[in-house]
């Protein structure tokens, strides 16, 4: 095993943590601030590869019109999830919550089939970021260093937003107790939609972004709302430093099994969770419910 395999392997890792990041930024944003798991955000993934897989293919290959489209489409029908749907199950028992996203999920996915039927769909990259540069003495996709460069922006952005502004302070603030802060003249309402849109802005980008490293199809929702969970469970739900530190485990976790038991590389995920819960059950950067 050469340097440069290992090189590329954790290159190949970072590149699936910045991903998840993304997608995982919004789940655990979500549930912070509503103390709700959303089983319908793997479909504003979704929506956002498909979004980006049509404005790519009818733009003349414009990734950088996908970018503003597909989130902002996400960003909407999450708005729309909210408010119809969302609002009304707050109160209501863990269960419910479930229930209700569970169906929403269901409902996405046969509107998907609707949509852009059961076929699969091939992105190309965009010519000024295909091909490869060297690293460590060996070739890698230059595309796959953009998507860790987008996962880094939205990190920071987050972590500007979270910690800098009077938005960020009133998540944070929802997080801890949503009484008190409705005392202060905070909206709750207003503020609950906002990071639902939010957190479905990010899946949405996390899909466009990653529209061309993967194969566009119905299904994708499935796989990264199941990783996206672990991530969040890995790092701390309602954290999102958390999940960067848990897509980070998980992304290098899998990189390692595919190098050293290529067999196995699938169930290293699973154990990764494993071994944080036995030692923290509320996650690695989460904190323990009162």
């Amino acid at each position: 095993m050469s340097g440069h395999d290992i090189i590329v392997q954790f290159l190949s890792g970072m590149t699936t943590a910045a991903t998840l990041f993304m997608v995982a930024a919004g789940l655990t944003l979500v549930f912070g601030a509503m103390r709700v798991i959303n089983f319908a955000h793997g479909s504003y993934y979704m929506y956002g590869a498909f979004l980006a897989a049509a404005v790519i293919g009818r733009s003349g290959n414009r990734l950088w019109l996908a970018l503003v489209v597909a989130p902002f489409a996400a960003a909407g029908l999450g708005a729309v999830s909210e408010l119809v749907v969302m609002r009304r199950i707050y109160r209501r028992e863990h269960l419910t919550q479930l229930l209700a996203t569970f169906a929403l999920f269901l409902i996405f996915a046969d509107l998907a089939l609707r949509f852009w039927g059961g076929s699969f769909r091939n992105v190309p990259r965009p010519g000024a970021l295909d091909g490869t540069m060297s690293v460590g003495g060996g070739d890698f996709p230059v595309y796959n260093l953009f998507v860790i460069a987008v996962a880094t922006v939205v990190g920071v952005g987050l972590w500007l937003l979270l910690a800098r502004t009077k938005l960020g302070w009133r998540i944070r603030a929802a997080a801890e107790d949503t009484e008190t802060l409705s005392t202060t003249g905070t909206n709750v309402a207003r503020l609950f939609t906002i990071v639902f849109v939010l957190g479905a802005g990010l899946a949405g980008l996390a899909g466009a972004v990653v529209s061309p490293l993967v194969t566009v199809a119905p299904g994708i929702d499935v796989g990264i709302l199941v990783e996206a969970f672990i991530v969040a469970v890995i790092g701390g739900l309602g954290s999102v430093a958390g999940a960067a530190i848990g897509a980070v485990v998980l992304g290098l976790t899998q990189a390692a099994g595919v190098l050293w038991a290529p067999t196995w590389a699938s169930a290293f995920i699973y154990l990764a969770m494993i071994a944080v819960l036995v030692v923290r059950p509320w996650g690695l950067l989460g904190t323990a419910e009162r």
